[in-house]
């Protein structure tokens, strides 16, 4: 394969920023509405679905959902490149905030203690009868030191929180929060770039 550009779908700017900085040439394959809220995309839990599975399941959908879109629209038929983040606390999913009380009843758990961060990336190459697909997850520990209380509301008064798995941006306000990570910090933010790249190289992509 060349080395032409990707299509990511995402609207998420840390995953835009990641890919820059990589060096990899992407255009964006936009949903119909904002992250998370695409008719064409149930993002619930199944009962008894363990972290893993879920944040897999869901980069898969986005990807197989991107691949649809871009045959629907006659787009070049290029690689293409979807990721879901998600936090594992205590086997339970944690997502993005549905508000600011949300926000701060995920901070007070978090307060103190270890998390996973699993991040699952999707590259796909549509076909005509279907599309080749290989994935990865980064699995990474986070551990927060204790918050108090009026961190917690600070933090989540600034807004950064709302958008993002775990009602925290490592990479923003939060990263005062936190004591130590074991994994990969790329894909705490959002998208591992040392398996990504790898990833890419098995399509042929040249990175």
């Amino acid at each position: 394969m060349p080395n032409t550009r990707i299509y990511l779908v995402s609207r998420s700017v840390r995953r835009r920023e990641l890919l820059t900085q990589a060096g990899i040439r992407f255009e964006l394959l936009l949903l119909r509405s904002a992250e998370r809220q695409d008719a064409e995309i149930d993002e619930s839990c199944l009962a008894g679905e363990a972290p893993e599975a879920y944040v897999q399941r869901i980069a898969r959908a986005k990807a197989i959902f991107g691949v649809n879109l871009l045959l629907q629209r006659h787009l070049p038929k290029r690689l293409l490149l979807a990721a879901d983040t998600t936090l594992d606390l205590d086997g339970e999913v944690i997502g993005k905030p549905k508000n600011r009380a949300d926000a701060i009843a995920i901070l007070r758990r978090l307060s103190g203690r270890s998390h996973r961060v699993l991040t699952s990336v999707v590259a796909a190459l549509p076909h005509n009868i279907e599309p080749k697909i290989k994935s990865c997850l980064s699995v990474n520990d986070v551990t927060f030191r204790t918050l108090t209380e009026d961190e917690i509301l600070h933090y989540v008064q600034t807004g950064e929180p709302l958008d993002k798995a775990g009602a925290y941006g490592i990479q923003g306000r939060a990263a005062t929060f936190v004591e130590s990570i074991r994994g990969s910090y790329t894909g705490i933010v959002g998208l591992p770039l040392c398996e990504t790249v790898l990833m890419l190289r098995e399509f042929g992509q040249a990175v």
